[in-house]
């Protein structure tokens, strides 16, 4: 998901460029209206400065008048053009009474001008000039006035949400978005937008409420989809995640993006089983290499234990025998460390078994732990053959096809690479027959991907996957493929 300022920036600085391809002519007038408004600004700087003039509402209403022109049309006479022009009109509105205390005929003016298009542009244009030179507080302050003038509108509160980013000021960049889906914003980007930065707060239901409104408008949008997996996939709610999922395909079956949603969450689930039983298993192995351990460590003891015994007996017939007493004495002082060694390897195996209180148990968890991960495999892939028969050409879909036969292939690997040179004699050539068949099977699915998206991910697999078909090749083995 692109943040709001990247996806919208090339827009908002058009927003402040004007007459910049206009005509010799039409400069020439431009640079004389200008000179005009010049002047109407310098009198009435100097007006204001007079203490009879500016104590009229009228005087106040001419600088209110030529400052929201400078602001509109030419913010470069004065970068605070518009706000000059606010503080004007509330002078007026001071100033301008009638009889009975109430607003006067020109204090009328005032306040309907403050609420007015050419006063919300004026604040729009200051608001520009202002991010244009990186001065994004001053823009902030400028567009958000421009969105208090005009409540409804939705690009003051963009933009200034846009500016607010760029200063990582994310409680403004959020309410300022929130107004613009108040006042009735479509662009589902910006509804992505939001939800990446109350993410980014921790305010995860936030996110998926403000996702689900992005996706009420635009129902297919990839970015918006994705993001809402991930957020239940960083709070772990698998089954939400899946079940909402399954609710959109029952609506819509052929809507590849969920079914490749639903695609990409069984595989994550399966993923993260992974880790689960790399972790028993490591520790299951650890408990039984200690058991070894202790077994071949108390072996060695007994075998001390026994030349203890043969040596007394030997010295007992040659009491006067140095040489027997000196082997008696070494191999007591190596029982005795060995004593010691089996007493840490006891102690050790003692406190792996408290974790760990019946290895059996933990072996029935590995086995029901690797057929759920199977199952979750199994059904992933399932749902990209699904996207595949819709969508051929589905790029996401042909990857994970190729991304799960190459893993199927490495895992079977694994099982080859850990034969012994017998074992591998007996029916190794077979199973890596089976192993290149699987690495064959991903071939097509990468390179039908690489035909319709050039990506740096992929090449990588692929041009791996290539290589390693050709030591197979070269190894003469056969490959079979199965299902």
């Amino acid at each position: 998901m692109r943040s709001v300022y990247f996806g919208l920036l090339a827009c908002f600085l058009t927003v402040g460029v004007q007459a910049q391809n206009q005509d010799g002519a039409a400069n020439a007038l431009d640079k004389a209206a200008m000179e005009a408004v010049q002047k109407d600004k310098e009198k009435s700087d100097k007006d204001i400065q007079d203490a009879k003039a500016s104590a009229k509402a009228s005087t106040w209403l001419d600088r209110a008048k030529t400052y929201q022109s400078i602001a509109g049309q030419y913010i470069r006479i004065d970068s605070a053009a518009a706000t000059k022009s606010m503080e004007a009109f509330n002078k007026v509105i001071e100033l301008d009474k009638d009889k009975k205390g109430g607003p006067g005929r020109l204090a009328k003016e005032a306040q309907e001008a403050l609420t007015g298009t050419a006063m919300y542009g004026a604040f729009m244009q200051q608001g520009v000039a202002k991010f244009q030179n990186k001065n994004y507080p001053d823009a902030i302050k400028s567009m958000s006035i421009a969105g208090e003038i005009n409540p409804k509108d939705t690009l003051a509160p963009l933009y200034t949400a846009i500016a607010a980013q760029q200063v990582k000021d994310n409680a403004t960049a959020k309410t300022q978005l929130e107004k613009y889906i108040t006042a009735g914003g479509r662009d589902a980007q910006i509804y992505g937008s939001l939800a990446m930065l109350y993410r980014s707060d921790n305010e995860m239901d936030k996110a998926l409420a403000t996702l689900d409104k992005g996706l009420g408008l635009q129902p297919n949008n990839k970015d918006l989809s994705n993001e809402k997996i991930n957020i239940y996939l960083a709070t772990n709610r698998m089954e939400e995640a899946i079940n909402g999922v399954k609710a959109l395909v029952e609506k819509d079956p052929n809507n590849t993006q969920n079914l490749l949603n639903l695609g990409l969450l069984y595989d994550n689930g399966a993923g993260k089983l992974t880790d689960e039983i790399r972790k028993l298993s490591d520790e299951t192995k650890k408990g039984s290499d200690l058991t070894k351990k202790v077994a071949d460590a108390k072996a060695v003891q007994e075998t001390y234990a026994g030349e203890i015994t043969r040596l007394s007996g030997l010295i007992k017939k040659q009491p006067k025998n140095a040489d027997l007493k000196r082997q008696l004495a070494d191999v007591q002082k190596r029982l005795a460390e060995q004593k010691t060694e089996v007493a840490s390897l006891e102690a050790q195996a003692k406190e792996e078994a408290a974790k760990n209180t019946n290895v059996a148990d933990n072996e029935k968890k590995l086995a029901d732990l690797r057929k759920q991960q199977a199952e979750q495999k199994a059904t992933a892939k399932g749902y990209y053959e699904k996207v595949l028969s819709i969508e051929p050409t589905n790029y996401d879909a042909n990857f994970n096809m190729g991304v799960y036969y190459y893993n199927e292939a490495v895992e079977m690997k694994k099982a080859v690479d850990r034969m012994s040179m017998d074992e591998y004699n007996k029916k190794g050539k077979e199973i890596d027959g089976q192993v290149c068949g699987k690495f064959q099977q991903a071939l097509p699915y990468f390179t039908k991907a690489k035909a319709v998206k050039d990506e740096p991910d992929l090449n990588e697999n692929l041009t791996n996957l290539q290589n390693i078909l050709k030591q197979y090749e070269e190894r003469k083995i056969v490959c079979v493929e199965s299902k």
